[in-house]
């Protein structure tokens, strides 16, 4: 999907002699969105907006080793070879030519040539080497340009990390500036660059700064104005499906759990000093009726006690959190950090940390797993609401946030005359589709427009069709288990029938496919290179219960109540 921003200029921070000014420039695509104000906390907005860059550029995918210096060596090795051939050839060529009897067709060698630099380039990592040598190069390549929301109560800075499994909302009141002006409300992307970053890093709590969402390219709308610039940004279909599907579980309530700044930097500092070499690699959340609540550090059972817990827990709470890497953005948070809060749906599910500084609060959200991929799609699929809702229903649910660009769900309840179970498969579809996000610190659904044009269900993309089938045989239970068995190393080995197909897989203790066996067409083409087939998928599922939820009803009874 291709995105057109167009920008009066650079974003900015310019120095007078009454301080700092920081300039964003919004995307003139758009809406007018502008806001002028004076930060009254530079220091900790500082802080807290490198936070966010660190989750922007956050990519915990594995990477090869660098072996630039080698293959540097490498290159000049064949060329110095390449010009030995190159000599030695055209001395040959000149004897040939003498003997020859048909000359070569003219331009057959160029084609040649250019077929072959045509064919090479298909394989280069480009992407991989942007990063690295040229990073405002790579800024092209990666949707990087936060989306910014002007409320009337908080400004919103979002952004999604570069593996399409981190996601951060930055929220800052209104109370936090001093002497408002030119306020527009709305939704708007504003122009990003490193050199930006860099520059948030000069801020200071003796320098009185401004901050400022410039209007100014609003009033000079025409093609032809002087200073424009635009840029087309291509959003790979995972990056996106990603971002909408982290905002969908966001629109679903979950368990809270206290954390408490001192159990966060037990958590970090312990990780920081060291590394897991086996599975599973997990946090482990355990709350329970009458006793202290703790975090679980996996696979060296390390405890960390939480905080007394303001809610008393009825039902018996275990949850496994992985991808746990990711929580190093936060470290340079914690001395501004006042508290702490961990948001839960299940294990392998999103998870949501909050961390509260004063009038500011950053939201990280975390997908499943740090590879937000095949092998684990499926658990994030099930987020969705089983039902097909009216386009009219969802214009009756929109219109609500006419009055209001924020509401309760309580008061959407008394508002809107429908059932509260479909008021919530509402909500989730239209965070699904980028149109509502839900401010889990203000416990608020808020109106927000991610891209500039509603999206639709096509251009997010469907499950992959063995995720689909596997579902569907995990809810038709037609699956028949010969063998279950867990090595002493944490390994677990099934082996089943399913569709008349023997069926074997091994399970790490992460919940992932390591290795497995079937005779369908699929698996026997790609194995696991193209992710399992349905009929491994459906053996990890009734492995996982994640049975599927056929009815909104189920949906609700599981999420709601």
């Amino acid at each position: 999907m291709d995105l057109s921003v167009r920008y009066r200029q650079r974003s900015q921070i310019s120095r007078g002699p009454s301080g700092l000014a920081i300039a964003l420039a919004p995307n003139l695509r758009r809406d007018r969105v502008s806001f002028r104000g004076q930060l009254t906390d530079p220091l900790s907005f500082r802080e807290a907006i490198g936070a966010l860059h660190d989750i922007v550029i956050s990519d915990l995918r594995f990477q090869p080793r660098d072996r630039s210096a080698y293959e540097a060596y490498q290159v000049a090795e064949r060329e110095r070879e390449n010009q030995l051939r190159r000599r030695t050839y055209q001395s040959r060529l000149g004897e040939l030519r003498d003997h020859q009897i048909e000359p070569m067709p003219d331009g057959l060698e160029t084609e040649f040539q250019s077929m072959r630099k045509k064919y090479w380039r298909t394989r280069m990592k480009y992407s991989a080497h942007l990063l690295l040598h040229d990073r405002e190069m790579w800024r092209h390549l990666m949707p990087c340009d936060p989306v910014v929301t002007v409320a009337p109560d908080v400004l919103l800075f979002e952004c999604f990390s570069a593996d399409e499994s981190s996601y951060g909302c930055l929220s800052v009141d209104r109370e936090a500036f001093q002497s408002e002006s030119d306020v527009a409300i709305g939704t708007t992307n504003v122009d990003y660059s490193w050199q930006l970053y860099e520059h948030f890093q000069t801020l200071r709590s003796y320098r009185q700064t401004s901050f400022v969402i410039d209007p100014q390219g609003f009033s000079a709308t025409t093609e032809s104005a002087g200073g424009h610039y635009e840029e087309k940004i291509d959003l790979p279909d995972g990056w996106l499906r990603g971002f909408m599907q982290l905002q969908s579980a966001m629109s679903l309530p979950m368990r809270r759990v206290e954390i408490g700044r001192e159990a966060l930097y037990n958590v970090l500092a312990y990780l920081r000093r060291h590394r897991a070499k086996r599975s599973p690699r997990a946090i482990r959340i355990e709350c329970h009726r009458g006793q202290v609540a703790r975090l679980v550090l996996e696979p060296w059972e390390k405890a960390i006690q939480l905080p007394p817990q303001s809610e008393n827990f009825t039902q018996s709470l275990s949850v496994r959190l992985w991808g746990r890497d990711r929580l190093h953005v936060l470290s340079r948070l914690l001395p501004i950090t006042d508290s702490a809060e961990l948001y839960v749906s299940g294990s392998g599910l999103p998870s949501f940390w909050v961390i509260r500084m004063g009038a500011m609060r950053l939201t990280l959200a975390l997908s499943g797993w740090t590879t937000n991929d095949w092998t684990k799609s499926s658990a994030l699929s099930q987020l969705a609401a089983p039902v097909d809702l009216s386009d009219a229903m969802l214009t009756h649910i929109a219109a609500a946030f006419k009055d209001s660009p924020s509401q309760t769900f309580e008061r959407l309840c008394q508002t809107i005359p429908t059932r509260p179970v479909e008021i919530a498969a509402g909500l989730n579809r239209l965070a699904l589709l980028g149109q509502v996000i839900h401010d889990l610190p203000a416990k608020t659904y808020r109106w927000r427009q991610v891209m500039p044009a509603p999206l639709t269900f096509e251009q997010l993309g469907g499950d992959d069709p063995e995720t689909d089938a596997a579902k569907r045989l995990v809810a038709q239970n037609r699956i028949k288990i010969s063998r279950d068995q867990t090595t002493d190393s944490g390994l677990r080995i099934m082996e089943g029938t399913i569709e008349g197909r023997e069926v074997g897989a091994v399970i790490d203790g992460d919940g992932r496919i390591t290795r497995g066996n079937c005779t369908c067409p699929h698996h026997f083409k790609n194995a696991l290179r193209q992710g399992p087939c349905r009929h491994l998928q459906a053996l990890r599922g009734s492995l996982l219960n994640e049975s599927a939820v056929d009815s909104v009803e189920s949906w609700y009874q599981r999420f709601w109540s």
